[in-house]
C-alpha cells in the first residue's frame, strides 16, 4: 500500500466553506494547526475555537501543535542576535523534534493529515521552509495545497 502524503494548507483570507471544500477534496481527516498563536483578528472563522467547532461539525479532527511546530517559538534560543527566527536552531530543539515525531507517526499510520498555518502561499510560510523540509529529508511525501487550491510537491513550490 502506498503511503498517503502529509498535506499543508494556509487559510489566508479564504471563506470557511472554501477551506472546508479543499480539505474534503483532498480527503483530510485531521487538521494540524501549527500556528504559534492560533487566532485571527481579521478572519475570526480561523480562530482556534471557531475553527475547531466548524471542523468537528464536518467530521474533521482538529489538533493543535503550534507549541511544538509553530513558526514563532517562545524559546529565545531559536532566534539570532537581531531577533530573527533561525530555522536551523529550531530544528535542534527537543520540542520541535517531538512535533516532527508526531507527524512521522501519523505518516506511518497512513492518516489523512494536513498541516495548517495562516499564510496561503506555502513559499511564504514556515510549513514549507521548516516543517516540510525536515519531512522531505526523512523521505516523507509532502504536498502543499497552494493559494489556488492546486497541489504542489515540496520541490515545485518555489
Amino acid at each position: 500500500m502506498d503511503k498517503k502524503p502529509i498535506y499543508t494548507i494556509g487559510h489566508g483570507a479564504r471563506k470557511a466553506e472554501e477551506f472546508l471544500e479543499l480539505l474534503k477534496r483532498y480527503g483530510i481527516e485531521y487538521l494540524i494547526d501549527v500556528r504559534s498563536q492560533p487566532f485571527s483578528r481579521y478572519h475570526p472563522q480561523f480562530s482556534q475555537k471557531n475553527l475547531q467547532a466548524y471542523l468537528e461539525e464536518n467530521n474533521i479532527r482538529y489538533v493543535f501543535m503550534g507549541d511544538t511546530l509553530g513558526g514563532r517559538p517562545t524559546d529565545a534560543g531559536c532566534y539570532d542576535e537581531d531577533g530573527k527566527i533561525n530555522y536551523e536552531k529550531v530544528k535542534t530543539k527537543d520540542f520541535f523534534k517531538q512535533g516532527i515525531e508526531r507527524l512521522k507517526t501519523a505518516y506511518k499510520k497512513n492518516l489523512d493529515v494536513a498541516i495548517m498555518c495562516s499564510e496561503r502561499d506555502p513559499a511564504q510560510c514556515h510549513r514549507y521552509h521548516l516543517i516540510a523540509k525536515v519531512l522531505d529529508a526523512e523521505l516523507i511525501d509532502v504536498l502543499h495545497i497552494d493559494q489556488s487550491g492546486v497541489l504542489k510537491t515540496q520541490h515545485e513550490v518555489l
